[in-house]
């Protein structure tokens, strides 16, 4: 593999923990930092229900402070407390919204969380703002929906060894068609 240091994000209930740890259990010369433990560890962040409420200003400053060598960095804050400059790719995770419901739901998310974290994968906020931070050339998207952790794995390893191969992911469409908006959003 080519890369350096991986980012591994998107909306909670995607698999980012789970494609990380079938990624370093392959190749355990990588090491997992989980941007959210490192939150509460370092108590930036606090446990509030079924969430994690983190101070991103000072979680970001600690987090400079920090080397990265041959990483896997998991969470979804991660365009919000990492530079361009700390990563070699950012892998967004995507999932259809209607499954993602059913895992927060499982998961027993209060109903505005469920809308919230399903709307913002429709939107594409965390792929969007992945992009701002990392630039267009390190992001790229990866639709999990229905895919085994291993063709995920697959399909991760395909893009940093050859530096393309993004899903184009529009979950708002699939919405529309099915005259939907009003399940994922108040409006």
């Amino acid at each position: 593999m080519n890369c350096v240091n991986l980012v591994i994000t998107g909306n909670p209930g995607v698999g980012k923990h789970t494609i990380a740890d079938l990624f370093v259990k392959q190749d355990s010369s990588y090491q997992i930092f989980d941007i959210n433990k490192f939150a509460i560890e370092k108590g930036f962040g606090e446990k509030i229900h079924d969430e994690i409420e983190v101070d991103t200003t000072k979680l970001k400053s600690e987090i400079g402070k920090l080397n990265f060598e041959k990483s896997i960095i998991v969470g979804h804050l991660a365009p919000y407390v990492l530079d361009e400059s700390d990563i070699d790719f950012a892998i967004i995770l995507r999932k259809n919204p209607y499954e993602l419901m059913k895992i927060y739901e499982e998961r027993k998310y209060q109903s505005s969380k469920i809308k919230e974290n399903a709307g913002s994968e429709i939107l594409g906020v965390i792929a969007n703002d992945s992009i701002i931070s990392f630039g267009k050339k390190k992001s790229f998207e990866v639709d999990v929906t229905n895919k085994t952790p291993e063709m995920i794995l697959e399909k991760i390893h395909d893009i940093t060894n050859n530096q393309k191969g993004s899903d184009a992911v529009d979950w708002l469409r699939l919405i529309e068609e099915k005259n939907e908006i009003g399940k994922f959003f108040d409006y």
